[in-house]
């Protein structure tokens, strides 16, 4: 029939319809006015996008992409998401976080055009061993750029195992009292130097000219206090200092990070070297490049607003073909119009 979609109970015009309120208005707004049931809002949102990727060529003049993954669901349900730099557009998204699954971007990529896999000259990931290894394979010509929020975010986790560590010796060593029982054991809480860490997150977490007085005091306590608390603290703000670096003074101070955090005798950071040095080369093109996944956790946090609205969706394509509708540069238009 011309006038609707093979098997589809609905009209072209009212696929159309659906699907252009679900990328401007709420689930109750779409329901009611349409007077159809949620799920097959999301049946209509497949069959539409679907429609919509054949007659367009989602991946010309891609050159630089983002790769990151995103959890649209509880029980490690993810999709894996790639976004072009240069226009900010969502290019492709698919159920998986798995070498596999990027497998499947790249030969989406190729079959679109013989060779466009080489055209690629610029990725940036979060130091993914899946994603680099497929990444180093399918184009092995392409700049790798490792995201600089992801590194420094690996320092603050091995921060944060410092500040565990010294909290946990702290109650061992008898700054605990009483509260009572629960479920037919004892509790305690923390009291004198193991609450003042356990308080002590966000001053270590946060870059210094963002401190409040309060969390500057509580800085200024650690250093004198517990000076391994404080190296670490002091080894998480080197390396971020070593993002605001030039390019041609960044490479010396990383490696002088390096040789620190490699003698400094706190676990988690001599460990945290042997990763830096794995990811050296890709770290140092992220700064030479100026590039970060910044775009890439930008269209995240649309995707997860999209997740929201999206509860109720029998499987993740129609999740996946709503966020194509908004953030791929192809939202439908309202017929008629």
């Amino acid at each position: 029939m011309p006038w609707a979609r093979h098997a589809a109970g609905h009209t072209f015009s009212f696929d159309q319809q659906v699907a252009w309120l679900a990328t401007q208005c709420s689930k109750s707004a779409i329901t009611q006015l349409m007077r159809i049931a949620w799920r097959t809002v999301g049946s209509i949102i497949a069959r539409v996008w679907a429609d919509t990727a054949e007659g367009i060529d989602a991946f010309a003049g891609l050159r630089r992409i983002g790769i990151d993954e995103i959890s649209y669901k509880r029980n490690h349900k993810y999709l894996t998401v790639v976004v072009d730099h240069d226009t900010g557009r969502l290019v492709w998204a698919k159920a998986g976080r798995d070498r596999a699954t990027l497998e499947e971007f790249f030969d989406a990529l190729e079959a679109s055009g013989e060779g466009r896999c080489a055209q690629i000259t610029h990725v940036t990931a979060d130091g993914a061993d899946w994603i680099a290894d497929v990444v180093r394979r399918r184009c092995p010509a392409a700049v790798r750029c490792a995201d600089p929020f992801h590194v420094v975010g690996w320092a603050t986790d091995a921060l944060d195992a410092v500040r565990r560590d010294a909290w946990n010796q702290a109650r061992r060593a008898g700054h605990t009292r009483p509260a009572g029982w629960q479920n037919g054991r004892a509790v305690t809480v923390a009291t004198g130097h193991a609450r003042a860490l356990k308080h002590a997150r966000y001053a270590l977490w946060k870059n210094p000219e963002n401190l409040t007085d309060k969390q500057q005091t509580k800085l200024a306590w650690i250093a004198k206090t517990d000076p391994r608390l404080y190296r670490a603290y002091l080894l998480k703000e080197g390396l971020r200092t070593v993002f605001k670096l030039p390019a041609d003074e960044a490479a010396e101070a990383l490696d002088r990070w390096v040789a620190w955090a490699r003698r400094c005798r706190i676990a988690s950071f001599v460990k945290l070297q042997q990763r830096i040095t794995k990811h050296r080369a890709e770290i140092l093109a992220a700064i030479d490049h100026g590039l970060s996944n910044g775009l890439i956790e930008s269209v995240n946090t649309k995707i997860r607003l999209i997740t929201r609205v999206a509860f109720g969706f029998r499987s993740p394509d129609a999740l996946i073909g709503l966020a194509m509708l908004n953030l791929g540069g192809h939202r439908p238009l309202l017929p008629g119009r």
